[in-house]
């Protein structure tokens, strides 16, 4: 069959998020880590690579039996969503993921915020020297969301379902890890919101997006 699901829903930043930007002109005394932006609105961004990204990682962890030697060594499950690059035989993956803009930044702006990012000021010690060195992290602060957009190609009709339940495992295992850097000094935490799922092109069975909506909601 030939059919295309778009889900949709909000992530919302729950502690501050860093995923990198480019810091190859940075002046003195600026940040020395700033955040990834949409070039055109200059607001945070959040690359559809890193969520598709950490969902797969944390996913592999799941499915596994041993560590991966690349990602062509994925469970089959992870294949089929994400695909593979192996030179034998590509397999093109089912999730198309969307780069996510900062959608509430009016909002964070009448709750007083004058910045949409926060600076973290953070020291490394050298243990040989004890000598610190302070740097500064850009981060999103908590309460910022972003719309989430995902493209799911429909291929044989006995898969989506579980197509679907592999995803939803992986939004799961994400909120309870994090996103993007620094995770294990308390950055990155989100939680997911309104995740819902529509045909936008050819047609599902009622019966099947009637369980994806099940699926999606647990």
């Amino acid at each position: 069959m030939y059919a295309k699901i778009q889900i949709t829903g909000h992530l919302q930043v729950e502690t501050g998020l860093h995923i990198g930007g480019s810091d190859a002109f940075a002046a003195i005394g600026a940040i020395d880590s700033p955040v990834v932006r949409d070039k055109r609105t200059g607001l945070p961004m959040i690359p559809g690579s890193s969520l598709k990204g950490k969902l797969r990682a944390l996913l592999a962890r799941a499915y596994n039996e041993n560590i991966a030697s690349s990602p062509e060594a994925d469970h089959p499950r992870i294949i089929r969503l994400f695909g593979s690059a192996g030179k034998d035989k590509p397999i093109r993956g089912k999730l198309l993921f969307s780069d996510m803009v900062l959608a509430n930044a009016e909002k964070l702006r009448q709750n007083g915020l004058a910045s949409l990012t926060e600076a973290k000021f953070e020291n490394s010690i050298n243990r040989a020297t004890g000598v610190a060195n302070p740097r500064q992290i850009e981060r999103v602060v908590r309460g910022s969301v972003f719309n989430l957009d995902l493209i799911y190609e429909c291929g044989e009709e006995q898969d989506i379902s579980e197509d679907f339940r592999t995803l939803a495992q992986g939004i799961k295992l994400l909120t309870y890890d994090y996103l993007g850097g620094s995770g294990s000094r308390g950055y990155g935490k989100v939680s997911f919101h309104d995740i819902k799922a529509e045909t936008v092109v050819g047609s599902v069975s009622e019966e099947i997006m009637k369980e994806i909506d099940e699926i999606l909601a647990q």
